[in-house]
């Protein structure tokens, strides 16, 4: 099933599963995709679902209909189009993309455990379980005083991934989404205890899955100081705990971070 991706300055707002044959969007309260913005029109756009092929339509707007750049009145969407309307964008996802685009995707962005620097790694476990351990105290911690050794996780974890049948259920699954570049779209399950991304030699990080919830630390970047961002803000030297809707920049591709 084909989705369509809200976003405001790479800020995703809302999904929406297209599982009607007709949606329209604009600003009126009576459009399927609804964007409140004085620059989109009461009905902007619509878009039309025949079997497995989405049509994009532009409904006379006032500023117009654009797809990748490019101003359109009937367009069809493909996988990964950006459709501008006013200041918002809306990404068009199509589910039915192969396994082989999904392998490339994983084989570009996503580290296997045998390349992976075993020290460096082992530090960002560590980050990570210092930055829960703080959490769960709720205190600021002098970076100069060793932080405890953590409690042991109450589930079973591998680098190979979660036991499903000791993990806490306060836990809700996640992945990341894929905003920008060549893989738009695409998706990654975090169901591993440990799940590294990247480019080594550009830009390098860590999410770990924790019974506290899900955390990113810096890994390795080509430059000194080079950090990956989310929302914008760079994460520093510490993990960073993960938030439903965060956006995770990382070596030049941004990932939405959603848990359900």
């Amino acid at each position: 099933m084909a989705r369509l991706i809200l976003s405001l300055d790479s800020q995703v707002l809302a999904e929406y599963n297209m599982s009607k044959e007709r949606y329209t969007i604009g600003r009126l309260p009576d459009n399927d995709v609804r964007i409140d913005n004085p620059a989109v029109s009461g009905h902007h756009s619509l878009i039309i679902n025949i079997l497995n092929d989405s049509f994009l339509e532009d409904l006379n707007s006032t500023n117009g209909t654009y797809v990748n750049g490019k101003l359109i009145k009937k367009h069809a969407l493909q996988h990964g189009d950006v459709i501008t309307i006013g200041h918002h964008q809306l990404r068009f996802a199509d589910q039915q993309t192969s396994d082989a685009e999904q392998d490339e995707f994983e084989k570009t962005m996503v580290i296997p455990a045998g390349q992976q620097n075993i020290a460096q790694l082992a530090k960002a476990e560590e980050a990570a379980a210092a930055a829960a351990a703080a959490e769960a105290v709720d205190v600021k911690v002098d970076v100069s005083v060793k932080l405890p050794e953590p409690e042991p996780p109450a589930h079973t974890s591998t680098a190979a991934g979660v036991d499903a049948s000791t993990a806490p259920n306060a836990l809700p699954s996640a992945k990341l989404q894929v905003l920008s570049g060549a893989f738009a779209g695409r998706e990654l399950e975090l169901t591993k205890a440990l799940t590294t991304l990247g480019r080594p030699g550009v830009q390098v990080a860590a999410i770990t899955r924790r019974p506290e919830g899900y955390y990113v630390v810096h890994v390795e970047s080509g430059e000194e100081g080079d950090y990956p961002l989310v929302n914008g803000q760079p994460i520093g030297a510490q993990a960073r705990k993960l938030a439903d809707n965060d956006v995770l920049q990382l070596a030049g591709v941004k990932m939405g971070f959603f848990s359900r």
